[in-house]
Parts: structure tokens; sequence; C-alpha cells
């Protein structure tokens, strides 16, 4: 890969943090029933927004590890061990955020099973989806990686 396709890829991976943590600082600003709420009541009185900032963890330091996944194919040195650390640790944040989905959605299913969850369980499953397969790519491509650095052995 060109160093130039590795760089704007970068800053693709950037420009998505950056849009990723501006949703999630104002969108409960503007949420209906945060409307005419103090921050500090915004933020320290809702449980699920400390659950989903929690989550957030793994979600950006996947980031940051697809960043330095795309610095080391920019230097050519995707065959590399810390290219397969930075791959298994993209798995495992994928596999966090599957694990941090399904408890929100087995509280749907078990605690509310008579409200209008529709919303709530496409988008948990969504993003589940997309974390499964992400969780399966980075699984492969480490695999992939690491058996190119067993043969150079």
């Amino acid at each position: 890969m060109k160093r130039a396709s590795a760089i704007f890829l970068q800053v693709l991976i950037v420009l998505i943090g950056i849009g990723v943590l501006a949703f999630m600082l104002l969108e409960p600003i503007f949420e209906g029933r945060n409307l005419h709420s103090t921050l500090t009541q915004v933020y320290f009185n809702d449980p699920f927004l400390i659950y989903a900032y929690t989550a957030s963890i793994a979600f950006f330091l996947a980031l940051y590890q697809t960043f330095k996944v795309l610095n080391y194919i920019g230097q050519n040195k995707v065959f590399s061990q810390d290219s397969v650390k930075a791959l298994r640790t993209i798995k495992y944040c994928g596999m966090t955020l599957v694990g941090f989905i399904l408890v929100p959605l087995a509280y749907l299913f078990i605690v509310r099973p008579g409200d209008d969850i529709a919303g709530g369980v496409f988008m948990g499953l969504l993003i589940f989806s997309v974390s499964a397969i992400i969780a399966n790519i980075a699984n492969v491509l480490e695999g992939l990686v690491q058996s190119v650095l067993d043969k150079k052995r």
C-alpha cells in the first residue's frame, strides 16, 4: 500500500474518532428529556450514559490500534510482531463491545418486554453485528500475519 493511501486512511480514522466523540458529548444535551437540565444532571444522573462511555473506551482503543496498523502498513512493517499485537487488541476490543451490547439487549428483552423496544434492539443488533465482524476480521488478519511471521523464522 502506498504511503499516501495509509495517511488518507489514518486521517479518516481520526475524523471518525472526532465525530463519534462529538456525538457522544453533544447528543445527551439535546435529547428531549435533558433539554432543560444542567450538565451535571445530564451526565451524572443517567446510568446509561456512564455505561455507554465505559463501553466507548474499547471503541476508541480499537481506533487507535487501527491507526497504528495503518502506520505499520505505511512503513512496510505490516508483517511484524507489533502489528500482530495491534490486531489482537482490535479483536479483543471488538469482543468487548459485543459483550457490552449484549447486556442492554438482555435487559430490554427480560425487564421491559412489553415496551416498544424495536429501535433500541435494532441499534444494538447493528452495533453488535459490526463489532462481531470487525473482531472476526482482526482475528483472521492476526492469524495471517502470524503465519507469515512463523514462516520467516
